[in-house]
């Protein structure tokens, strides 16, 4: 990590979810980290930086000072945290979406920090649609070749962005459910909150 990504601002949130508090980071221009705040691998204080207790109140608090005045919401104030605290609502509502099975894909600016390699394997896992599953070998064969895949869970395993970037849709080699940071659990959770409604009609019948 470069000293422009340690000494970069960051701001973060805590949003409850049905499987458990979620902190947020960014940047101010994206998203840099979703993290279950009892996972493997939880961030260092820098990568989440200042709390914003309530990006919500604080966004639409500055929308309504834009709205009032003509002026683009971050225009509107001299806090410079007021673009952090949009970008966090904005990710809280999709999120709420997600929840409720009214979202399927994420709409949101994106920069996790990691090495070139699980860049690549975090880039991939984007393109897995809900309601799919790939395997550790699969992604191995496409972001290789050659590549271990060994290397690609310990880079699934790593992913910065959870939920967001679906590292829950992988699963083992014969569908079962290995590795997840936040969490088996967590991860039978998600995956049958996007099962597709008709598979999970069929099964009532």
């Amino acid at each position: 990590m470069t000293d422009t990504q340690q000494s970069a601002a960051r701001w973060h949130a805590h949003y409850s979810s049905p499987i458990g508090v979620l902190d947020i980071a960014t940047n101010g221009h994206a998203i840099t980290g979703v993290w279950y705040q009892n996972q493997a691998h939880y961030p260092l204080p820098h990568e989440l930086g200042e709390l914003i207790e309530d990006p919500r109140g604080i966004a639409a608090e500055a929308q309504e000072i834009a709205d009032s005045i003509g002026q683009q919401a971050e225009e509107a104030t001299e806090h410079d945290y007021v673009p952090a605290a949009r970008l966090l609502s904005r990710t809280m509502a999709q999120l709420d979406e997600y929840f409720a099975r009214k979202r399927t894909e994420f709409d949101l600016p994106l920069d996790p920090e990691g090495t070139d390699f699980q860049l690549m394997v975090w880039e991939h896992l984007k393109t897995v649609p809900s309601g799919y599953t790939t395997t550790y070998g699969e992604i191995s064969r496409i972001v290789g070749p050659g590549a271990p895949a060994q290397a690609v869970g310990q880079a699934v395993g790593r992913n910065k962005i959870s939920i967001i970037i679906p590292c829950h849709r992988v699963v083992g080699s014969h569908g079962d459910l290995t590795g997840y940071a936040g969490g088996i659990e967590r991860k039978k959770f998600l995956l049958d909150l996007e099962e597709p409604e008709e598979v999970r009609a069929g099964r009532l019948f």
